[in-house]
Formats: structure tokens, C-alpha cells, sequence
């Protein structure tokens, strides 16, 4: 049995994570502009296993050298590993980068727009497909890996499943509470709030705006 859904909780949720995001967000360069699914794949590859604050840096310049699917199918997977060195997982990222561009290349430089067909292509897994399917294409579907899934538990209460990818659970909970017209904002609102208050050690509850309806805090305070 799943844990159930308050809805006036969501509510809640969704609101006051709003309102701290117009004041806090985080302005990366791949959340401003024109969203194309290039820009935002790009980023979301370079964003694996490394901080946002460090892709900010670096993401400008591989856009500039790189601006097209075309240019990286172009470019020798060892040229790709070595301009990629400085952020770390080179090989894996330059492969990721190399396959990927080589399969949009053959479909004519056409990106798609179907979960069917984005988790189809490589290196492209739920999470990825997610972001294209919101930030590009207006749809309503999580950004839903470890961070998210933190900030989500805490407050409402646990998963069942290990792999948060199959937890009907935490799956229900995402899409509820993205059933606005602010998907995209709320997505990243919380991926912001992950980073900067609700962090996997030490979050700052006095400064938590969510902090009065949150589960975790609630059990931690009582526990002082």
C-alpha cells in the first residue's frame, strides 16, 4: 500500500516552493533563452555527477565550441575527451556526447519529441527524456532523481522502492504536484531547494519555509 496524497498538502508545497524560487532560484545559463532540446541535453549530460555551480562555469564555452548535433558528430571522440577534462568522467561523457550526436545526425538533426523515441536514443534514460519532454515541449513530468526524491520524502513522507524510477509512489507524487502551469519552474524550484536548504546532510531548517508542514522536521524536533 502507497502512502496517501493530501492534496492540501501539495498545495502547500507547490505554493511555498514557488515563492522561495522567485527569490532564491538559481540562474544558470541553460534555463535562459530560447529552450532547444540541443542546449538542454547538453546540459543535463555535463549535469551527471557534477554541481550545477561548476557546470554554469563550463557550459558556455562547450556551447561555443559545440552549438550543433552536427558539430559534435564532427568532432574525433578524442578531441571531444580532451576538452572535456576539466570536469571530470571525460571518456564517459565524450562517448555519451559522440553517440548520441551521431544517431540525432542520421535522423536528419531532428531531436524527438516522444518519450518512446528520446529513451530510444542513447544515453538518454527517464530523467533526460523528462527534462526535453517539460522544458522544451511543455509537457508535465518530473525531474526526478536523488535530490528531488529527498526534498519529496522528507516532506511528505517515504518511498516504498529502491529505484525511485518505479516507485508508484514518489512517480504519483512528482506528477501531482506538477499539475500547474509552472512545471517547468516547480522542477527546478525543487532541484534549488535540494541544493541550497534541504541538503542530503545539515538541512537548514531554520531557514526552511517549508519547514512548518514538513514531515522530517517535525520528526527531527521532537526528537531534541
Amino acid at each position: 500500500m502507497g502512502i496517501s496524497i493530501e492534496y492540501g498538502k501539495v498545495q502547500f508545497f507547490r505554493k511555498t516552493i514557488l515563492s522561495w524560487f522567485d527569490k532564491e532560484g538559481r540562474p544558470f545559463p541553460w534555463r535562459t533563452g530560447e529552450c532547444d532540446s540541443y542546449r538542454i541535453v547538453v546540459g543535463e549530460i555535463l549535469l551527471q555527477r557534477t554541481r550545477a555551480e561548476v557546470v554554469s562555469k563550463y557550459y558556455p564555452s562547450f556551447i561555443s565550441r559545440f552549438p550543433s548535433w552536427y558539430r559534435l558528430a564532427s568532432t574525433p571522440i578524442s578531441e571531444l575527451e580532451e576538452f572535456l577534462k576539466p570536469l571530470g568522467l571525460w571518456k564517459r561523457r565524450a562517448k555519451a556526447f559522440n553517440s548520441l550526436s551521431n544517431v540525432v545526425v542520421m535522423r536528419g538533426g531532428k531531436f524527438p519529441a516522444t518519450r518512446h523515441e528520446l529513451e530510444s536514443l542513447p544515453s538518454i534514460g527517464q530523467y533526460i527524456a523528462n527534462a526535453v519532454l517539460t522544458i522544451c515541449y511543455g509537457k508535465k513530468e518530473p525531474l526526478l532523481d536523488v535530490n528531488m526524491s529527498r526534498v519529496l520524502e522528507r516532506f511528505f513522507g517515504p518511498r516504498k522502492l529502491v529505484d525511485i524510477r518505479y516507485d508508484p509512489y514518489l512517480q504519483n507524487l512528482s506528477r501531482e504536484i506538477l499539475t500547474s502551469r509552472q512545471a517547468r519552474e516547480i522542477n527546478w524550484a525543487i532541484l534549488d531547494f535540494a541544493a541550497l536548504v534541504c541538503t542530503a546532510r545539515n538541512p537548514s531548517h531554520a531557514s526552511c519555509p517549508l519547514a512548518t508542514k514538513c514531515d522530517f522536521y517535525s520528526r527531527t524536533k521532537s526528537q531534541t
